[in-house]
């Protein structure tokens, strides 16, 4: 017997001696489990989303705070609040704090974007009552001390400097820019110098008119009575209260299509390439039908995008598209990196892409496989108590609810041939979509300038 020493390529594992290797039949995907669930609003404002999924005896919360602004340093001020919010209370220091978790083996951590603040944790289902406990003296009680500010101050900055050189980060905030102008929601990533003159007295100040339960959203996923819970939580939380409500973003514009702008980045090797186009939200009927016109297009490694720019000419590593969601308003971005000599190239080939998703609609084999990977891939998600915990908190702060989750895959199921080829041709029609180019104007500039489409520097 032969043995071969080197390593066989993809096609030839896919062949045999009679040809090529076939596909085994989709099967039939499992239907979403019926969940225990209690939705309900709190006499403070909070509305509360407990679910029961037993899997493992522990459960997991989501807390979500409406937390918009327009102050130019807010972005800064919320960065330093959620760096703090967890280091100290009148009657918890940090040490505290993190003892009184272990013990119950949980865990609590805070991130802010330009729409909310988010309070994530889990623990054992019989520590719920610490775990309550803890997060509720922090949202009372957090004393912003002058050290603890300070410390975690110094750290951001240092952070930020490292991550406004990144190249992914240019071109996020660069996309922002160009689709919302000076909107709050292009703050994502807060200026270093700002960040640097964020005061305790500043965060102390926030926190008070911003970090509040009316409007807000908190979502629960366990081994846990979802009734019982409703009432625990009352109780816990019954000191966070305040007559106003939290803050929700500004509506963000429309996308509006139109030419791609070159963001210079001098002696860059590789290029950024991001489009963006209007999209619709979850609540539309048409929504099933986009998600899977998205996943054919580039929304997963055997999409069409895929395979053209990456797997056919390799101008690329990696390359997707994808829904941003903003409020109840949602966009298409479409993003690769590419190296800087095929830039050009590369973009003619993502936009000849858009054009055929609408004039060549997904044949029936295509749409079968999104439509299994679209249901397989949310049952996935939802099938760990914290998938369906962020789940639910993402559909929860846009209004929606565990039934909106339970009955999608029956959507994404009904949707036919002709809605596809209809979302893909109002949707991904080029001249829907604008964007940028992070990369060296001296050397994908004229490539650029041939293509057309894009304004240089």
């Amino acid at each position: 017997m032969t043995v071969n020493a080197g390593h066989r390529s993809a096609e030839e594992i896919g062949r045999t001696p009679r040809g090529p290797r076939p596909l085994p039949e989709l099967g039939e995907q499992r239907k979403v489990a019926d969940l225990a669930v209690a939705d309900t609003e709190l006499s403070n404002g909070l509305r509360v989303l407990a679910v029961r999924k037993a899997s493992v005896p522990t459960v997991e919360l989501r807390l979500r705070v409406p937390f918009g602004g327009t102050d130019p340093m807010h972005s800064a001020r919320a960065e330093v609040l959620a760096e703090t919010l967890l280091t100290g209370t009148a009657s918890r220091d940090r040490v505290a704090i993190d003892t009184e978790l272990a013990l119950i083996g949980g865990e609590l951590a805070t991130v802010v974007d330009p729409e909310r603040l988010s309070i994530s944790g889990s623990a054992l289902s019989s520590g719920l009552p610490t775990l309550l406990d803890v997060l509720t003296d922090a949202l009372t009680g957090a004393t912003y001390a002058d050290a603890e500010v300070a410390r975690e101050r110094e750290r951001l900055v240092e952070r930020l400097a490292v991550a406004r050189t990144q190249p992914g980060v240019i071109a996020r905030e660069a996309l922002q820019r160009r689709r919302y102008g000076d909107h709050p929601t292009t703050r994502e990533v807060p200026q270093a110098e700002d960040v640097a003159q964020v005061t305790p007295e500043d965060v102390r100040a926030l926190h008070q008119a911003s970090v509040l339960p009316r409007g807000s959203v908190l979502v629960l996923v366990g081994d846990i009575d979802p009734d019982a819970v409703v009432g625990d939580v009352e109780r816990a939380l019954r000191g966070w209260s305040a007559e106003a409500s939290a803050t929700p973003l500004a509506e963000v514009p429309d996308v509006e299509g139109g030419d791609l702008h070159l963001i210079a980045r001098p002696g860059s090797v590789q290029s950024q390439l991001r489009l963006s186009a209007q999209a619709i939200g979850r609540t539309d009927p048409r929504y099933a039908a986009l998600q899977l016109a998205n996943l054919a297009y580039g929304g997963y490694f055997s999409s069409r995008l895929v395979e053209n720019i990456r797997e056919d000419k390799g101008y690329t590593y990696g390359a997707q598209s994808s829904f941003d969601f903003t409020g109840e308003s949602a966009t298409l971005v479409v993003q690769a990196d590419t190296a800087s000599e095929v830039t050009a190239a590369a973009l003619l080939e993502t936009r000849y892409e858009l054009a055929r998703l609408g004039l060549v609609p997904p044949t029936d084999a295509e749409l079968e496989s999104v439509r299994q990977y679209a249901i397989g891939s949310l049952l996935i998600s939802t099938s760990s108590q914290g998938g369906l915990a962020s789940q639910l908190a993402a559909l929860a702060s846009t209004g929606l609810d565990a039934d909106w989750l339970a009955k999608h895959p029956a959507r994404l199921a009904d949707v036919t041939a002709t809605q596809v080829a209809d979302a893909a041709l109002e949707f991904f029609a080029p001249p829907k979509f604008t964007g940028v180019v992070v990369g060296d104007p001296d050397v994908v500039g004229k490539g650029l300038a041939a293509l057309g489409g894009v304004v240089t520097p």
